[in-house]
């Protein structure tokens, strides 16, 4: 059985829940109780009708019926919050647990799938087991317990209804474990399906603005019917299969139905059991409608279960290239030391940085240079360390990077780039990353040390106002401003600066100077420039051409060398040199 292959992962968890399903297991046994009651209830009352019992026997008869019908509904109402909660327990720990993996994933695993395609598979897997968590075992347990009793009441009103009504269950269930193998694999195209689609309409969703701009409205609204028109027959193939397994249970409960009738009539005229034996016969073949068709239905939820778990397990086998270190960086500014770094994307064979060796001493301010697709974005990729190096080695205070703490990187070298991520929460976790240990005190510090209280004081709510989605609202100035407060707050001994004031206007750009010049006071700092007039402050250069250092040395000398490259650029004056 799939359930058994998924044991490991049933167990971690709801192994925290272990009391829950306790007591889940012991209300659905209550009510299998209450459930067997019922027909014994109705089979002595029609006895005592037909041999004139009293009134009031009858009358206590039909109370004890109401008693148990009502206590029938409140263990019913009982079970499904218990396993409501269960479920919802169990699926948002591992939802957490996948958002924590994807976050720890490498940047050429996200750069292979799309947002849309990720939520998809950490909320719709994980939500196909909602049942599979809540009830799905505790179910197919009680339900074969339920048809186990009812058979053996039955055996003991006559052998032969207990034999007849076994074969026909036995081979019932027979026939549902072999076809519920068949829906696994359409269930699971289906669910692929679906993440493709919700990939697709998180992409153009995200990027409204250039399809209206450039016109692709009709295209993206022909290529979304394609994606819906594929996910509708993958799904349709998947609930079809599904649906052929509802036939068991319709030939099960018919043939039950026929054996009740033909053999109650036969013993009754016989004269081997009373009528109402006969209405206990019929209450146990409708009651065995309900085990039947659950597990019928159980057996589908399996198919959704298998499919969803078995794309989760890939998921979760996804590792990151970048392996944690366990060397912690120096605090304090940080020495940058390149060693033939070469880095050579997946899927590419041409090196975005070839063999690059350079040393930045702690303290210095590094201006990089060079055109698009030199190699300057990606020096920085591999400085913060969202990838490692093909060849060659990165070291930061004399630690290779390989060897540091992913923590340590993330905490000790500060990232400032052109595109700013704003979230839809407060000032205060747009600011501070969702870390509530920073005090609100350095938090207004450092916004009136940006220059930014004027516009802080206009907000409604200071640092508890949200802000709109995607940073709504703000003018690009303001969130580029967010961003500088951002490395304030995180206190790094390496800044990269990524064209930081690009989206700035020059009385903007005036107001940060001061504030870069402190942040950039006993740190050390890459500033990768697309305009000449950023690297004012840069202590050296760096020039790259197609992954490789062309030019390098102390900015002065540079500038005071006639024949250099950027000497050059200077007496051009021409930032689009380096567009």
């Amino acid at each position: 059985m799939p359930l058994r292959r998924h044991l490991a992962l049933f167990s971690r968890y709801l192994r925290p829940h272990a009391r829950s399903v306790g007591l889940l297991a012991a209300l659905l046994l209550a009510s299998i109780v209450l459930q067997l009651a019922f027909p014994q209830i109705l089979s002595r009352f029609v006895d005592a009708a037909r041999e004139g019992a009293a009134l009031e026997s009858l009358a206590a008869i039909g109370g004890l019926y109401l008693l148990v019908t009502a206590a029938n509904q409140a263990v019913a109402t009982a079970e499904s919050y218990v396993a409501a909660n269960v479920g919802q327990l169990a699926t948002n720990a591992m939802r957490a647990d996948l958002t924590a993996h994807c976050l720890r994933l490498d940047s050429a695993f996200h750069n292979t799938h799309t947002p849309g395609e990720l939520i998809e598979r950490i909320d719709g897997d994980v939500g196909a087991l909602g049942g599979f968590f809540s009830r799905l075992v505790v179910d197919v347990a009680g339900n074969v317990l339920l048809l186990a009793a009812i058979l053996v009441v039955l055996t003991g009103v006559d052998w032969r209804l207990g034999l007849a009504f076994g074969a026909v269950s036995l081979s019932a269930i027979a026939a549902l474990r072999l076809l519920s193998r068949a829906p696994m694999r359409y269930r699971r195209a289906a669910r692929q399906a679906s993440a493709e689609f919700y990939g697709f309409l998180e992409e153009r969703l995200a990027g409204t603005e250039d399809v209206r701009a450039n016109g692709a409205v009709p295209y993206t609204m022909r290529r979304f019917f394609e994606r819906l028109r594929h996910f509708f027959i993958a799904e349709m193939k998947a609930s079809v299969i599904g649906w052929s397994l509802g036939n068991v249970t319709v030939v099960a409960i018919t043939l039950c139905t026929v054996i009740a009738i033909a053999l109650g009539a036969a013993l009754f005229q016989a004269g081997e059991i009373s009528l109402g034996a006969i209405f206990l016969l019929v209450g146990y073949t409708q009651q065995l409608r309900r085990p039947i068709e659950q597990l019928n239905r159980q057996a589908q939820e399996l198919a959704n279960a298998t499919a969803s778990i078995s794309r989760i397990e890939e998921l979760l086998a996804e590792r990151s290239a970048l392996v944690d270190g366990t060397r912690p960086l120096p605090d304090g500014p940080l020495s940058v030391v390149l060693d033939g770094a070469t880095l050579v994307y997946p899927g590419d064979t041409i090196p975005a940085l070839d063999s690059l060796t350079y040393e930045l001493a702690q303290g210095r301010v590094l201006g990089l240079l060079g055109r698009t697709g030199s190699g300057k974005t990606t020096l920085g990729r591999l400085l913060y360390r969202l990838y490692d190096p093909t060849a060659g080695a990165v070291r930061l205070g004399g630690v290779d990077v390989r060897d540091a703490l992913l923590t340590s990187v993330r905490r000790n070298v500060g990232v400032v780039t052109q595109e700013v991520r704003l979230f839809h929460a407060s000032v205060r976790d747009n600011l501070t990353f969702f870390d509530p240990t920073v005090p609100d005190e350095r938090l207004l510090e450092t916004i009136e040390w940006m220059e930014l209280w004027p516009w802080f004081a206009s907000l409604p709510a200071g640092l508890d106002t949200r802000l709109a989605p995607n940073g709504g609202g703000l003018s690009a100035g303001e969130a580029q401003l967010l961003a500088f407060v951002r490395v304030f707050l995180k206190d790094p001994g390496l800044v990269i600066l990524d064209e930081a004031s690009a989206r700035l206007d020059p009385a903007t750009e005036r107001r940060i100077e001061r504030g870069i010049d402190r942040l950039l006071r006993d740190r050390t700092a890459v500033i990768i420039a697309h305009r000449l007039s950023t690297l004012q402050r840069a202590d050296e250069i760096l020039l790259l051409e197609q992954g490789r250092a062309v030019e390098h040395g102390p900015r002065a000398a540079l500038a005071a060398e006639r024949h250099s490259r950027f000497a050059e650029l200077l007496r051009a004056g021409a930032a689009e040199v380096l567009a």
